[in-house]
């Protein structure tokens, strides 16, 4: 049995699921959204997506967390933002003692609908399927989260044999 905690970072919205592998079936445990007002100051902000990825650590007690790798596009400023979040949850992360690991949003897509290139709708809908869920899971940023944990789960068997 694996849980993985899956983070979708991000400074207004930071997605979270949590994951966890029974033999060959994937259950979902929670999963969801940490919101923050633009109007606030980053410091409190920052510490609200600490405070709740930490309480979820303590909560579901993840063997991992799964992350989507920063990725730079054209905007910088968000850029940044996402990895101030990226930061403050590998640090809730870190303080525990629970591996983080990276995928990048291509690996991620291809472990959940097999191509890298899929959209938001039909990460969506595979997430959906795959964890057995009545409904697509809302919003996107739950989704990709369950879809990083997703990723993990599957290649968390192959990572351990690899190391052994």
């Amino acid at each position: 049995m694996v849980i993985v905690l899956g983070i979708d970072p991000g400074l207004a919205n930071t997605g979270f699921g949590v994951v966890q592998r029974r033999s060959r079936d994937l259950v979902a445990l929670d999963g969801g959204v940490i919101a923050t007002g633009a109007r606030e100051p980053l410091a409190d902000r920052l510490t609200r997506i600490h405070r709740v990825v930490g309480e979820l650590l303590e909560h579901y007690r993840p063997d991992a967390v799964s992350m989507e790798s920063l990725y730079f596009g054209r905007n910088a400023t968000s850029a940044l933002a996402v990895g101030q979040a990226r930061g403050v949850a590998l640090l809730a992360a870190a303080q525990r003692g629970i591996d983080c690991i990276d995928y990048t949003p291509q690996q991620i897509k291809g472990a959940v609908c097999g191509r890298g290139g899929a959209d938001k709708a039909q990460v969506q809908r595979m997430v959906q399927a795959l964890l057995r869920l009545d409904a697509p899971p809302t919003p996107d940023h739950a989704a990709d989260a369950l879809a990083a944990a997703i990723c993990h789960a599957n290649h968390a068997p192959l990572r351990a044999a690899l190391s052994a």
